[in-house]
């Protein structure tokens, strides 16, 4: 288990929404540092964050990250896109695109820092997943998350013998810009943040943010139609 208090967090993503949240949260629980990063680091707003430059797709940017950040102990992977290209109709470079923000990239990250976290006697990585990780309906995106998800299953069983516990947090709508379209329930960032924190924390192999999340989980020993009722129509 690891604790937040004394620890050195980089959130990607940290500038709004789920991320920023983030690390409020995280200086709240008395981190000692968090950088926060973005593609412009000019919108991390926290007083006390230390913005990062970083498109998480870029190979040469991840690497320079990883230079400047090199007393990390804790990683969140946070940084996402919707693109939610159809499988059919959509072009594939936009399937390629949503793939290489949701699932490259937090990879790209990832093998950056271990070392790091490693060397820094070890730590935690957070990965921010989706409800959709587990439903197909938004086309690449959904697949994105999936492809996301069992990359997380895959790390946590290969870093556990170096000493980096590794959690999934999935969720519904959130509150943020991402989901400002829709017209349903949704959580607050803080919620949410608090939620990921308390799991990192505990040491907690996934988070399940919400009812939804919740359910839709419990629902994936069920058969196919019940979670896709149009296929029985």
């Amino acid at each position: 288990m690891t604790s937040i208090e004394g620890s050195v967090v980089l959130v990607t993503g940290g500038s709004r929404g789920i991320g920023r949240a983030l690390v409020q949260a995280l200086y709240e629980r008395g981190a000692s540092k968090v950088y926060a990063t973005a593609r412009d680091p000019r919108t991390v707003t926290h007083p006390d964050a230390v913005p990062l430059a970083l498109e998480v797709s870029d190979p040469a940017s991840v690497a320079a990250a990883a230079e400047r950040a090199q007393d990390v102990t804790v990683l969140i992977n946070n940084a996402g896109a919707s693109v939610n290209a159809n499988f059919l109709d959509s072009p594939v470079e936009d399937v390629r695109r949503e793939f290489e923000t949701n699932f490259f990239g937090p990879l790209l990250v990832t093998r950056a820092f271990v070392p790091i976290i490693e060397r820094n006697g070890g730590g935690h990585i957070l990965n921010v997943h989706s409800v959709l990780s587990w439903v197909g309906l938004l086309g690449s995106y959904s697949a994105s998350k999936a492809a996301f998800w069992s990359q997380t299953n895959s790390l946590r069983l290969d870093l556990k013998p170096r000493g980096i516990d590794v959690t999934g947090l999935h969720v519904g709508y959130v509150d943020t810009d991402m989901a400002a379209h829709v017209d349903a329930p949704k959580s607050s960032p803080e919620g949410v943040a608090a939620q990921a924190l308390d799991g990192i924390e505990s040491g907690a192999f996934e988070v399940l943010a919400d009812d939804l999340t919740r359910q839709v989980k419990a629902q994936l020993a069920e058969d196919l139609g019940v979670m896709y009722p149009q296929l029985a129509a």
